[in-house]
This record gives structure tokens, C-alpha cells and sequence, in this order.
């Protein structure tokens, strides 16, 4: 993954609306989430939803589908493993790792 890829999608994952939008679609898999529903789980008047949405669609860490009057977002699974590989991609390059900490919970 190129670095201006991985600053933007990081950049749009930095606000915490869109972080909280993310997330949702990450934990509804692949069937994905209605924007109503999302928008119902997440109390988000519909400007503002859409207005994240669009962000999040922009670099590729969401996509859209409509099917008749419904319009389904899902998370790009294969974008979001690019940005944690190029996180982790020189992990200890310049030192030796002793020990991968486990990743602490998030609320």
C-alpha cells in the first residue's frame, strides 16, 4: 500500500463518528448493514451519516450497494487487512522484538 493510501484511510478513521461507522460494518460481515439500520444503531441524523459515508467510500474502506430503495454498506475487508499489514509490514525492522503485546480491548 502506498503511504498517501494508507494517511488518507488513517486519516479518515481518525474521526470517531467514522471510527464508530466502521466498526459497526466491520462486526456485520460481509451481509453488511442498511444505512437505516446503521443510522438507527448509531443515532446519527441522516446528513450526518451520509456525510461519513461518503468519507469513508472515498478511500476505499467502505463500498455501497443499492439494491432497489436500499442502500447497503459494507466494510472492505481486503483494505482494512492492507492498512494492518502496512502498520505491522516493518514491525522491529531496526531493533529485535522480544514480544508482540496483545492487542488491549476496546470499548
Amino acid at each position: 500500500m502506498k503511504i498517501d493510501d494508507a494517511a488518507a484511510r488513517l486519516e479518515a478513521l481518525g474521526n470517531p463518528t467514522r471510527l464508530k461507522i466502521y466498526r459497526a460494518l466491520v462486526r456485520a460481515g460481509d451481509a453488511g448493514m442498511t444505512v437505516g439500520k446503521l443510522q438507527t444503531k448509531l443515532e446519527l441524523a441522516a446528513s450526518t451519516l451520509s456525510h461519513h459515508l461518503k468519507a469513508l467510500v472515498a478511500v476505499g474502506l467502505i463500498s455501497q450497494e443499492r439494491q432497489a430503495t436500499t442502500l447497503i454498506c459494507r466494510a472492505n475487508y481486503d483494505v482494512m487487512r492492507g492498512i494492518v499489514d502496512f502498520l505491522v509490514a516493518e514491525c522491529c525492522a531496526d531493533a529485535t522484538c522480544t514480544e508482540v503485546a496483545k492487542p488491549a480491548r476496546v470499548a
